[in-house]
């Protein structure tokens, strides 16, 4: 448990390391969401649970949607979100490197940053 919680840590922050993104708890302390353009991102839920924390992405990209879907629990995101590219990632045993999360969450972040946001985001990088 304490390695989930680890990646989670790590990859919250790095989604809120991205331009202008911000933390918001939209359903209550449980839920945390990270949104850039007021726009979510990121689902983060929380680490206070019996069960190993998770994320939900937004992932269009073919390729990195189906390398998503062949982690260990990952399945498409409830509530429907699912049919719009998002996924579901517990962090519990054997799920992707906390490198691998990030490069999820940057796609993700990708779909509803502004142009500006991204230009920001790859001079950042190099890209």
């Amino acid at each position: 448990m304490r390695n989930a919680v680890r990646k989670w840590e790590q990859v919250r922050a790095f989604a809120l390391a991205l331009p202008e993104a911000v933390e918001e708890f939209p359903w209550g302390p449980e839920d945390c969401v990270v949104k850039v353009n007021k726009k979510i991102f990121l689902f983060l839920g929380n680490t206070d649970g019996p069960r190993p924390p998770g994320i939900s992405v937004k992932l269009k990209d073919e390729d990195l949607h189906g390398h998503a879907m062949t982690a260990p629990g990952a399945e498409p995101t409830g509530y429907g979100l699912g049919r719009a590219g998002w996924v579901s990632l517990p962090l519990g045993e054997g799920s992707p490197a906390p490198q691998v999360l990030c490069e999820w969450v940057e796609e993700s972040y990708r779909t509803v940053a502004l142009k500006r946001h991204l230009k920001e985001l790859d001079a950042r990088t190099g890209d």
